[in-house]
């Protein structure tokens, strides 16, 4: 592959308004943004932000999300349990939904941004313009990652009966969250110019 970078030609883009500098340019004069030709913490960040998420993913999956108190008796479930039971009481849209944010987004995230890490580490530039593809869809995707958290506490609001039932966010809502926080950070911090550069 034969091409130019930014780097190979001196120059700088500024990554909020893909404006372009002489790389001796600290400030954008659009924008005002801080000019620099590479994050060069960018992996570290990366690789840190992506670690924690895999850690903070199996209690998000193991431990329980909702507690479900109805005449003094708890209930506890889990992810899976609340897709299971959703489907059993034939709410498919929900079920779906849940599955989709809870379980196949977070590890799709977390795979792309392997791939996006190794493909930087190794230079495998043949790689870069699928990986970049990868990175916008993840980018994209990052601000529905919350729809799962954001259903628990709609059903915390609708299932308030007084004494009789009541709902509560389990341990692993705060762990899904530190997920998905960790793998938005781990997507912002990865400088996609990095891919392309030649060494």
């Amino acid at each position: 592959m034969s091409y130019k970078s930014d780097k190979d030609l001196g120059l700088v883009l500024c990554t909020h308004c893909n404006s372009v500098f002489k790389v001796e340019e600290k400030v954008c004069n659009k924008c005002n943004s801080k000019l620099k030709q590479r994050d060069k913490y960018s992996l570290v960040k990366t690789l840190n932000f992506t670690i924690i998420a895999i850690i903070f993913l199996f209690p998000a999956n193991i431990l329980t999300m909702m507690e479900v108190t109805t005449l003094g008796v708890i209930e506890k479930s889990t992810i899976l349990d609340g897709i299971v039971y959703f489907f059993e009481t034939k709410s498919y849209l929900i079920a779906v939904v849940i599955f989709f944010a809870s379980i196949i987004v977070p590890i799709f995230k977390l795979l792309v941004l392997l791939y996006l890490l190794y493909t930087t580490k190794y230079n495998k530039i043949y790689l870069a313009r699928n990986a970049t593809r990868y990175y916008r869809i993840i980018k994209f995707i990052g601000k529905w990652s919350m729809i799962d958290i954001f259903v628990v506490a709609l059903m915390i609001v609708m299932v308030q009966f007084g004494n009789l039932s009541n709902i509560t966010a389990g341990p692993a809502a705060i762990a899904f969250t530190v997920v998905v926080i960790s793998t938005m950070l781990a997507t912002e911090s990865f400088d996609t110019r990095l891919l392309w550069d030649k060494d």
